[in-house]
């Protein structure tokens, strides 16, 4: 631990001082959304708890372990607006490397649209999707330090407007040797495009450094995690020319002030991602969980209007071969969206 601890707050620093805001900057948006009802329970995020869990793997390879051995997951999440979004990942362990690959496909379908002309006259229909297909690797070096990769071959179409992409992630996940405490940092959708939208018009992927802790507690059946994102850059604050708006943590509405300490308060937490587990039962056959997302708070609230923002919270439930899972994410005070998930491991379908 006295080695890796040094080395994850060292590459913490060093790409720490990048100074950017956040907003409308990158393409491919989509690789970030939740891939999982639980993801989505617990805040959007999760990169710090080692399982049998397979759909975890698409956020960081270094959890892949043999307990995902023939795992198979389906996600769905219902989205606003018809919007359809899903995510389907497998899961197998090869012996002769000592390593647990996966695969799996992101995808989210915009709907059709009406296709207009310069005047607003009707000339038909259009759809827009993107998808990701991901293939990782994850491999245990030592007793308490994993590592993986992910590859992403990404495809996304808007009407007439195509691009291809690649992407890559890179982790690392250290655990103590009762596996009740574990970090992890990742490099996420490290890539380019292969093809732009429009001739000699490249636009940056949604690069993201990651860095999480999570514990277990030693006398009562519940583990959180606190997750770190955005780590490249400090500012990622959305700048309104038109919006004088400081509000401290977790409160609602518009207040007027300059206070730059508040701002920069406001602004160290919008990296962070707080969430937790309760584990009741045998094999953890049922999981309660709660999140809080500031970032997403801040920025999808609306001035003097109370919301659940930012908020979510999620249930699971294993009955025999199938775990059945449930996460809701409050986004805005119109309303949550609803993710849901199965899955199984297909060793346990053996007579």
């Amino acid at each position: 631990m006295k080695k890796i601890l040094p080395f994850f707050i060292l590459l913490f620093f060093a790409f720490g001082n990048t100074n950017a805001q956040i907003g409308g900057d990158h393409i491919y948006e989509f690789l970030n959304l939740s891939n999982s009802a639980r993801v989505t329970g617990l805040g959007g995020n999760l990169i710090t708890v080692k399982d049998d869990d397979v759909s975890l793997a698409y956020s960081n390879p270094s959890l892949l372990n043999e307990k995902m051995h023939k795992g198979l997951s389906f996600n769905y999440n219902f989205h606003l607006a018809d919007i359809s979004n899903g995510y389907f990942g497998y899961a197998h362990q090869i012996d002769k490397w000592n390593a647990t690959v996966h695969g799996g496909i992101q995808y989210i379908n915009y709907g059709t649209f009406d296709l207009t002309d310069d005047i607003g006259n009707t000339m038909g229909t259009f759809k827009a999707s993107e998808y990701a297909l991901t293939f990782g690797a994850g491999k245990q070096l030592y007793d308490k330090l994993s590592v993986g990769a992910n590859l992403k071959l990404i495809t996304s179409q808007f009407e007439s407007y195509n691009s291809l992409g690649v992407a890559t992630d890179i982790a690392a996940y250290y655990s103590d040797t009762s596996g009740q405490f574990g970090l992890t940092l990742v490099f996420k959708n490290i890539g380019t495009q292969l093809t732009a939208y429009q001739d000699g018009n490249r636009e940056p992927l949604p690069f993201d450094i990651q860095f999480g802790i999570s514990k277990r507690l030693a006398h009562l059946p519940f583990r959180f995690s606190i997750i770190g994102h955005n780590l490249h850059r400090w500012n990622i604050t959305f700048d309104d020319p038109n919006s004088v708006e400081s509000v401290f943590l977790i409160g609602d509405g518009a207040q007027n002030s300059d206070n730059e300490f508040r701002d920069r308060v406001d602004n160290l937490f919008r990296h962070i991602i707080f969430n937790g587990e309760f584990l009741f039962g045998k094999g953890e056959i049922m999981r309660l969980r709660l999140g809080y997302n500031h970032f997403m708070r801040r920025e999808l609230s609306v001035t003097n209007f109370r919301s659940r923002s930012g908020f979510s919270f999620g249930l699971g439930i294993k009955l025999r071969r199938f775990r059945y899972e449930y996460g809701r994410g409050y986004y805005h005070f119109a309303g949550g969206l609803n993710h849901l998930s199965i899955s199984t491991r297909l060793s346990e379908f053996r007579r």
